[in-house]
């Protein structure tokens, strides 16, 4: 954002300014249901919610009730969404899983119909895919522990079901331990009379402190397990009836199959546990940050190449660029005139440096579109690194994300016309700029997105994007980018223009044949961006795919500087090396010295689906996490990119402005 500031006007950065410090009171606005503290009393009813059953190996979502599970007595009713949560697929729902707060008890839930060979079918399926059950209680998601080789893993939810190793038959998990850990509140003279969905509490004041007291819900653990029941004895129960207390595991003999005929029987058991964990730490959990030593490591490797480079644009500056300018200086008239027949270097294409490059619109188009992005980036890790974007509010962070990108659609479309009338000397065709900025990255996402949602459509996902949305993100770009984008490109034609510091021959000076290709060198500079990122990129690749959770975000806010700064350093050196052989042609190639580094990070992601996602099954799973990769590769291009290409600009515009060549 800060690399976009350059191009704008005191008046429009007061206007960006005014629309961040509003976005920044409409993110901290956001509420999801359990965001805020809820006090229990003794005995008060709480319900479990189910989100979408989810995978590591296929990476679809399926609805919870699409498998044969009890359904709660009043229906089946979602849970209010926003919009990151449904582009991310989740869909929550309530469920008949009942707690009584500080009662332990073990629960009859349900007896299933016999199960038919479609339901069989679909149970092994889920099972051999791996797909989780995933719960939530007060807004904390199930969590459990499991011994993998030794050591002590972390997951969120339990699985559908096992299959025994040597064994043919699949088990159903239909007996859940859970332990629910309660931390006593001790109020001041408030007493809770009630919660609501939204979780509003009814409150009166009480002079007596024990009728102030409740208990709060600081953590969600689940233990699973499989056990056959009788059916005849079961049919006998009513839902939430007591059953007699298992322990888990069991052999396999009393294990619950998975096939045809069978009646599958639903119980549960709660425990509570009081513990000394507070209310506001109850996430620390599952947050804990693992792998700090390898973020620093990443960090002080960029260190090493910012310096790298800084060391290279310094000896540019002032052992270089300015020795031959105040030597130039220093020469008489008569000294000068003699010497402008000797130039060699950069100062031979002194009458082409600013000759308007190959598909100028196309470049204005992307850099505002880059300014968009990076904006939006910047503004988003500020408020998680800061904690505004809590976890416990899922699909928060998508959600800002998009309404940062909309809002920010002003920047876009100055920047992108402030470049054309720059490039053109003219303010004609500004609105044909602005309308291309506001479809361009828009556009290329929706098309991956649609190719993507067909799948997810074909699949029955709980992924897919309904139509309902596309019209409410349609209507989003519609009603808030695009009209902001055209009043950016508007505020774009009345700024004065950068001013080119030298004139621009009528006939092009011709390039002199290069020993290596030009592209080869561009390609290559993506190297040095990349090798701040990559280490970071693994642990965020990892929290999408893998189903952790990433809160890292100064860790992530630093890197995003460094990686400002290297895009720069890696333009500028490039851009000067090009002049330095005489190719005046330096614009596209400015954006992609520093954009070449989203091929990197396509090729990694590539290479961690092949070496370390070995578990996504499928073609249609790769197509999937190709297509998203796809997109983030675009976006990084264009943020990276403009990065780049304004801070060669600058660098050029400054090198020319102090040459005295006519």
């Amino acid at each position: 954002m800060t690399m976009a500031l350059l191009f704008i006007s005191k008046r429009t950065y007061l206007v960006l300014f005014t629309y961040v410090i509003f976005l920044g009171h409409l993110c901290n606005g956001f509420y999801l249901p359990g965001s805020y503290m809820r006090t229990y009393s003794t005995g008060q009813e709480i319900f479990a919610k189910v989100n979408s059953l989810t995978s590591i190996e296929t990476e679809l979502p399926f609805s919870y009730y699409s498998l044969p599970y009890c359904t709660p007595s009043g229906g089946v009713k979602k849970s209010a969404e926003n919009l990151g949560e449904l582009l991310m697929g989740d869909q929550i729902d309530n469920s008949p899983y009942r707690f009584r707060m500080n009662i332990n008890e073990s629960v009859f839930l349900c007896t299933m119909h016999t199960l038919k060979e479609h339901e069989v079918k679909l149970l092994k399926q889920r099972t051999h895919d791996l797909y989780q059950v995933n719960m939530i209680l007060d807004n904390l998601p199930a969590m459990r522990f499991a011994n993998q080789n030794g050591v002590k893993i972390q997951w969120t939810g339990f699985p559908v079901g096992f299959t025994p190793p040597g064994s043919k038959d699949d088990y159903i998990i239909n007996h859940v331990k859970f332990r629910v850990f309660v931390h006593e509140y001790e109020g001041t003279g408030v007493q809770i009379i009630g919660t609501g969905e939204e979780g509003m509490g009814v409150i009166s004041t009480s002079d007596d402190k024990k009728k102030s007291a409740g208990y709060e819900i600081v953590g969600f653990e689940v233990f699973p397990c499989s056990v056959k029941y009788d059916p005849d004895k079961m049919a006998k129960l009513h839902q939430y009836d007591q059953v007699e207390s298992l322990n888990c595991p069991l052999e396999l003999e009393k294990s619950q199959v998975i096939r045809e005929q069978e009646k599958i029987s639903f119980t549960y058991e709660v425990e509570f546990v009081k513990s000394n964990v507070r209310w506001p730490s109850r996430w620390d959990a599952y947050l804990k940050m693992e792998g700090a030593r390898v973020h620093w490591f990443s960090i002080l490797n960029s260190l090493m190449v910012i310096f790298f480079l800084a060391g290279i644009v310094f000896v540019i500056f002032l052992r270089t660029v300015r020795r031959d300018l105040t030597r130039y200086e220093e020469l008489d008239k008569e000294s000068q005139a003699q010497m402008n027949e000797e130039l060699s270097g950069w100062k031979l294409v002194v009458g082409d440096v600013f000759r308007e490059p190959n598909h100028s619109k196309l470049l204005c188009v992307m850099v505002g579109d880059g300014v968009q992005i990076t904006g939006m980036t910047v503004v988003t890790i500020l408020f998680a690194a800061f904690g505004f974007m809590s976890p416990a509010s899922r699909g928060m962070l998508l959600t800002g994300m998009i309404i940062l990108y909309l809002f920010l659609g002003t920047g876009a479309g100055f920047a992108g016309v402030y470049l054309w009338r720059t490039i053109k000397g003219t303010s004609e065709g500004w609105k044909s700029v602005s309308w291309s900025i506001a479809f361009f990255f828009p556009g290329i996402v929706f098309v991956i997105l649609t190719i993507l949602n067909f799948i997810l459509w074909g699949s029955n996902s709980t992924g897919a994007i309904p139509i309902s949305l596309y019209f409410i993100l349609l209507s989003l770009l519609f009603c808030i980018s695009v009209p902001l984008t055209l009043l950016g490109g508007y505020l774009g034609t009345r700024a004065d223009p950068v001013q080119f510091p030298v004139r621009t021959n009528q006939i092009a000076r011709e390039i002199p044949a290069q020993k290596y290709p030009s592209w080869l060198l561009v390609i290559g500079a993506g190297t040095l961006p990349f090798g701040t990122l990559f280490i970071e990129l693994f642990f965020i690749l990892s929290s999408i795919w893998l189903g952790r959770f990433y809160y890292v975000f100064g860790f992530l806010l630093v890197v995003l500087m460094l990686l400002v700064v290297v895009c720069a350093e890696v333009s500028v050196v490039l851009t000067y090396m090009h002049l330095c052989v005489e190719d005046w042609q330096w614009w596209w190639k400015a954006f992609y010295a520093s954009g070449s580094v989203s091929l990197y990070v396509l090729l990694y992601s590539i290479k961690y689906l092949v070496f370390d996602l070995q578990s996504l099954s499928g073609p249609v799973s790769a197509v999937l996490y190709l297509g998203y990769s796809l997109i983030v590769a675009i976006a990084i291009m264009l943020s990276t990119g403009t990065i780049g290409f304004i801070t060669s600009f600058y660098f050029v515009h400054y090198l020319f402005s102090s040459v005295k060549i006519d």
